[in-house]
């Protein structure tokens, strides 16, 4: 299901901090009256500042959703096979790279 585009207005400001318009009940309401407040044409939607990180990761290009179901699939049929060498090559790469920067940094 689609929603549309979704634009992100979300304050630049710190996560969590409070939006500045307020409800205020109109005269007719704070006095009770039998009529539901009528509708809007149209409403903004605001996101969060974390939101707008999620909304943007989704719309990631080199996310493969083929991809993604294939290596399901074949999880499923117990045909995935694991490659300890690739992994471990990739861990040492990884802790190097970090190692190199936390020394760099100090």
């Amino acid at each position: 299901m689609s929603i549309g585009q979704i634009r992100n207005t979300a304050p630049t400001g710190a996560v969590g901090a409070t939006n500045d318009r307020k409800t205020q009940a109109s005269p007719k309401q704070a006095t009770g009256s039998a009529q539901p407040p009528a509708a809007e044409e149209s409403a903004t939607v605001e996101l969060s500042p974390a939101a707008s990180v999620l909304s943007e990761a989704s719309q990631d290009p080199s996310f493969d959703q083929a991809k993604v179901d294939a290596l399901a699939q074949a999880i499923r049929d117990g045909k995935f096979t694991v490659d300890h060498g690739a992994i471990a090559d990739k861990l040492i790469g990884n802790a190097a790279e970090l190692l190199g920067r936390a020394g760099s940094s100090h």
